[in-house]
């Protein structure tokens, strides 16, 4: 009897660790690169194994661990396991917060909640400079030039962040940043404007990093103004009047995702839908939305001769790209942190917009000496 358990059991472990590979054999691929945000890890070509044999088993080792049979299925279960029956977040990369809100926990996310590393006295005038030098730069050329450092998620709602987690003092490096350049008279700070309109709607997403619609037309107005101050040719922000509320069931967006749990939480999206059609198209890349993830994207009003502007950004100009758009004849929105002057001269631009979300404050040093002098 003792035996035969034992043929059972090893018949047992064969049939789970082959079960998976016989899936690839029979044409199913376990990966999900949609539920794990992620590029999954590409079949090893032909060109790639000429170039190097011995890379073919890394390279194969790589696929294999991101599409092995019923992958998705097995990230899913350890996602629920963890997320519903012990109440943690199944990666480190999130932080599983209060009444179904997750936070983004890696690039500097929890740093920018602690505050435990504030910036020194020298890279708090390196950041100083950057701004002197780029404001100047633009006005010697006639553009107009705002920074602004936008919040993340935690900043706005620090209340639903993990009570485990400890803030160690208020003030933070973009605190640190908008003190010193606050004088200059180009820097936008946004985060009053969200604090009062938090009261009435919600303004960032559960299940992803950023903002919403709602969120990022706060900003957006405050931006826009900023720049008008500047140069009055730029229209007039937009009024909330000229949207419809909206919203929509979703699922799980890229936080969700990380945990694997993106096709089993859900989410509210609260909108706003213009009463009036979009006036700008995207050119680059064609086909494109203004919302997305590209490098460099570029939108144009058709027949406009209103100013052109380029702006430097990140994620979170995501949700602003189709409202600031409406204000320009050109907008070029390049995905870095560095105000580049040739962009600037090869776009003729008359409006530089330059946004840096506040944890990149921990994993990003300007560089003022690269900006020519005016």
């Amino acid at each position: 009897m003792r035996r035969f358990l034992n043929v059972v059991l090893v018949a047992g472990f064969l049939v789970i660790i082959t079960f998976p590979v016989a899936a690839n054999l029979a044409g199913y691929d376990g990966g999900d690169p949609e539920g794990e945000n992620r590029e999954l890890a590409p079949f090893p070509t032909l060109e790639r194994t000429w170039l190097s044999i011995r890379a073919w088993p890394l390279d194969f080792d790589h696929w294999f661990q991101d599409h092995f049979g019923f992958r998705s299925t097995f990230v899913r279960w350890y996602g629920e396991s963890r997320y519903f029956w012990l109440h943690v977040s199944p990666s480190p990369m999130v932080t599983r917060g209060k009444n179904g809100w997750l936070f983004y926990a890696d690039d500097g996310g929890v740093d920018d909640f602690t505050n435990e590393k504030l910036l020194p006295p020298g890279e708090i005038e390196n950041w100083r400079k950057t701004v002197l030098r780029a404001r100047d730069w633009c006005r010697a050329h006639g553009v107009a030039y705002v920074f602004t450092i936008l919040p993340d998620k935690h900043v706005i709602y620090p209340e639903y962040f993990d009570d485990t987690i400890l803030q160690l003092t208020p003030i933070s490096r973009a605190d640190q940043i908008f003190t010193a350049t606050l004088d200059t008279g180009v820097v936008v700070d946004v985060r009053g404007p969200l604090f009062a309109a938090k009261s009435h709607d919600r303004l960032f997403h559960l299940t992803d990093t950023h903002w919403n619609e709602r969120g990022a037309f706060v900003a957006y107005q405050q931006i826009i103004e900023a720049v008008r101050r500047q140069l009055p040719a730029v229209p007039p922000a937009q009024d909330r009047s000229m949207f419809i509320p909206a919203s929509r069931v979703l699922s799980g967006r890229d936080l969700a995702a990380i945990i694997g749990l993106k096709w089993v939480l859900q989410e509210e999206d609260l909108q706003l839908l213009p009463k009036t059609p979009r006036g700008y198209v995207v050119v680059e890349p064609p086909g494109e939305w203004a919302t997305s993830g590209e490098g460099r994207i570029v939108t144009e009003i058709p027949g406009s001769t209103l100013p052109r502007a380029v702006i430097f950004r990140d994620s979170f100009t995501s949700a602003l790209a189709p409202l600031l758009s409406e204000h320009f004849s050109r907008a070029v929105y390049l995905w870095q942190n560095n105000f580049e002057t040739e962009d600037v001269l090869k776009e003729h631009a008359d409006v530089v917009i330059e946004e840096i979300v506040g944890r990149h404050l921990h994993n990003f040093i300007p560089s003022p000496e690269l900006i020519p002098d005016p």
